[in-house]
């Protein structure tokens, strides 16, 4: 009877302390980070009355009889189940979701506590504390390699108030774009200009070469910079130019313009009369008739006659006025047998015409980059009059060195061509700043190092002074242009280019008149970024790139220019100091080849360290991360640097990580800290220590530290916590299951005490 009361008893006592766990449970429903317990009940010994016995021959066995004395609590544990995220308005708040613990110390790291409450902030000396003033351990930002190193040992995370970060020099710029090489562009820029110095810059004005003054156009190793550190008197390839509105020229070996600077004429008095048959040839067709004539009116008539039968052919047309024929030819059409006046007389018939010569037509065909003089008096086919040109220099030249020295603008006799007395050397061809090839035909002579006005040293330390002439060489021009064909050789009409030079087509009298030609333009593109020096300080790093030719394989090739602003010094002190120039190239899949310079060396003249190295990151040889060159619009899709100027703390925000993140002033941001997370083999066997913290014990395991969101360990999210996981629909039912068991016991002590009482009531 005593068993009963005291298995009772002892079912109260379990009851009891699940109750106490419950309400523990239901007391921290809103704890940040609380893990609820649950209590499990074993029953205590049995009392053997008999004990099992075996089945012997015809008896079977039979099972033991015992009788219970009671429960008990077997064990408390903890239910580490995942708590729901709330979202916060304090960015310190951190959530874990998934395994794992915050590490905490009171003590400065010499002993380490965990919880799953990440109610964090920061108190007065920075130190990045729990509610109970624990600092949170974790990894700080090595100041010298600026990174942070999550295997070192943890310690406390103190970031100090009024963090300040130093000025970083840019070490780097890194380009990413693409360069056109295609037939259509939109980015583009007009050819450099040209003066109508040839193998020099006049740099004083006073039209006297000296040697200081030397400069080759065709040159890309010599470089000339104007008064407003612009690139000038450079010749650029006409195989890689476009016209006005970008569309490429695409000029092929022989293709090119006839530039004719005045009509060819030529007129001759008959004196004598025709008496039999005229044997002629003009400009390569054959004329014979018969100008047998009373009179030499009726002569030059007979003449004129025959030769303009011929005009399509030779594109002379024959003017009579009585006895004089004056030949004409207005240098119209493409072809080499309607220019100039070649006229070849084989048989006078009986007239005393003569044969003549009068050249004010030439043709200037394209060759490739090789093929035509890098510099001086272009290339001269004397038969055919025939000039080659590769650059914007050679044409300019080539067309000034004709206009002024080889036309035969009065139709004298000397061999086709102008002599010393009727040369028109005041005439100027230049390239003006907007791209456009200008003629000008002033008065008087000019500045011609071909006839005679040139240094009288070869190393040009002396100067000769403007010879002068005296000659009559003021001429009015009539200029024609028109395109280049012959289909014995394959030459086609290149109507672009023709279109483009033939707007210099007009009558030039002389005096100050000019005619231009529309607008020439080259690929260009321009990249800028600003990087910094030692002391914070911003400067404009600007790159232009500009297309001038192909590679062997068929890729593009492009000039550079790299350019600070003043005074800053990236060409080691050589003039101009704030630039300096190199190349890039492609393959012919677009993919990059080389480039140089592939750094500078900046020294900014204002306090800051000198010499600062700034590499140059262009991409990858043979690959297509950085620059390319596709037929595509140009455009930088990324350009960088890694340098910035000193920065204040204004805000820190946490990844998912747990790093730290300080956004300074500057508008860098960088890690400052990064929270360590611990994982357990056993959670169950950690020990609740008060303010929502555990620590180890001999049977949680040691605990593994090491990042978020690596290993077993769960992810950060800021801003949130993580509710409690108690279900309180779970606790309230389990309340009642409780109050169930306690109430039932207590029925277990009064029932065995009534019938206590009712034996003691027997002997009565």
């Amino acid at each position: 009877m005593m068993r009963s009361l005291w298995a009772g008893v002892s079912g109260l006592n379990a009851h009891q302390v699940a109750m106490d766990v419950e309400g523990n449970n239901i007391a921290n429903v809103n704890t940040a980070g609380f893990k609820y317990s649950r209590v499990n009940f074993s029953d205590l010994l049995n009392q053997t009355s008999k004990i099992a016995t075996a089945p012997q021959g015809e008896l079977g066995g039979k099972n033991p009889m015992q009788v219970g004395l009671g429960t008990q609590v077997s064990s408390i544990t903890k239910i580490f189940k995942q708590g729901s995220i709330q979202t916060t308005d304090k960015n310190t708040d951190l959530a874990i979701q998934g395994d794992g613990f915050f590490v905490v110390s009171p003590d400065g790291g010499k002993t380490y506590k965990f919880s799953r409450n990440g109610d964090f902030s920061f108190d007065a000396d920075g130190n990045f504390v729990d509610s109970n003033g624990y600092i949170v351990q974790g990894w700080l930002r090595d100041k010298v390699t600026g990174d942070i190193d999550s295997t070192a040992p943890i310690k406390n995370i103190t970031i100090p108030p009024g963090l300040t970060t130093p000025a970083n020099a840019s070490s780097y710029v890194n380009v990413k774009a693409n360069l056109n090489s295609g037939n259509l562009i939109v980015n583009k820029s007009p050819i450099y200009a040209l003066d109508s110095k040839a193998g020099w810059v006049d740099k004083n004005n006073d039209d006297i070469k000296t040697g200081d003054e030397v400069h080759l156009e065709n040159d890309e190793g010599d470089d000339y910079f104007d008064s407003d550190k612009k690139l000038s008197e450079r010749g650029e390839d006409f195989g890689v130019l476009f016209n006005s509105v970008g569309e490429a020229f695409n000029l092929q070996e022989n293709q090119g313009v006839w530039i004719s600077y005045a009509d060819a004429k030529n007129t001759q008095t008959i004196t004598s009369n025709g008496s039999g048959n005229i044997d002629l040839t003009l400009n390569g067709t054959s004329i014979t008739g018969d100008i047998t004539a009373s009179s030499t009116d009726e002569t030059a008539q007979k003449i004129a006659t025959l030769i303009n039968q011929n005009t399509t052919k030779t594109g002379v047309t024959a003017n009579v006025n009585g006895s004089d024929i004056t030949l004409v030819n207005n240098n119209n059409g493409t072809t080499a047998n309607l220019k100039n006046i070649d006229l070849k007389v084989n048989s006078n018939g009986g007239s005393n015409l003569s044969s003549k010569e009068v050249y004010t037509a030439y043709q200037y065909q394209y060759v490739k980059s090789g093929a035509a003089p890098i510099q001086g008096t272009p290339a001269v086919d004397t038969t055919a009059k025939i000039r080659t040109f590769t650059t914007t220099e050679d044409l300019r030249e080539a067309m000034q060195h004709d206009a002024r020295l080889n036309v035969n603008y009065d139709s004298s006799d000397d061999g086709g061509e102008a002599s010393s007395s009727n040369k028109n050397d005041g005439v100027k061809v230049t390239v003006t700043d907007g791209g456009k090839y200008q003629i000008e035909n002033p008065s008087g002579d000019a500045f011609n190092n071909d006839d005679g006005d040139d240094t009288d040293a070869t190393d040009g330390s002396t100067p000769l002074t403007n010879n002068n002439d005296t000659a009559d060489d003021d001429y009015d021009m009539n200029l024609k242009i028109t395109a280049i064909t012959d289909e014995t050789n394959n030459i086609g009409a290149n109507d672009k280019f023709t279109n483009t030079i033939a707007a210099l087509q007009g009558n030039l009298p002389t005096g100050q008149t000019t005619r231009i030609s529309q607008e020439i333009t080259a690929a260009t593109h321009a990249s800028s970024i600003d990087v910094f020096d030692s002391l914070g300080s911003k400067h404009t790093v600007r790159f232009e790139f500009r297309k001038i030719g192909y590679t062997d394989d068929g890729g593009t090739q492009w000039s550079v220019i790299i350019s600070v602003p003043e005074p800053g010094d990236i060409n080691g002190g050589v003039a101009p100091k704030n630039i300096v120039t190199g190349n890039i190239s492609f393959n012919s899949d677009g993919s990059l080849s080389t480039y140089t310079p592939t750094n500078l060396t900046y020294t900014a003249n204002n306090g800051s360290a000198p010499n600062q190295n700034i590499n140059l990151q262009f991409g990858t040889t043979g690959q297509f991360n950085g620059m390319t060159s596709f037929d595509a619009h140009s455009n930088t899709s990324g350009i960088s640097q890694d340098g910035y100027p000193g920065g204040d703390l204004n805000g820190i925000r946490v990844d998912e990580t747990g790093t730290l993140i300080g956004s300074f002033t500057n508008g860098r941001s960088f890690g400052l800290a990064q929270v360590s997370m611990a994982s357990f083999t056993n959670n169950i066997g950690l020990e609740s220590d008060g303010g929502g913290v555990y620590i180890q014990t001999s049977n949680s395991g040691n605990p593994i530290i090491g990042q978020a969101a690596t290993g077993k360990r769960g992810f950060i999210q800021a801003s949130s916590l993580e509710m409690s996981n108690v279900d309180l629909s779970r606790s309230l039912t389990q309340l009642i299951i409780i109050q169930r068991g306690f109430q039932a016991n207590s029925k277990t002590i009064t029932t065995s005490d009534q019938m206590l009482n009712t034996l003691l009531q027997l002997k009565q």
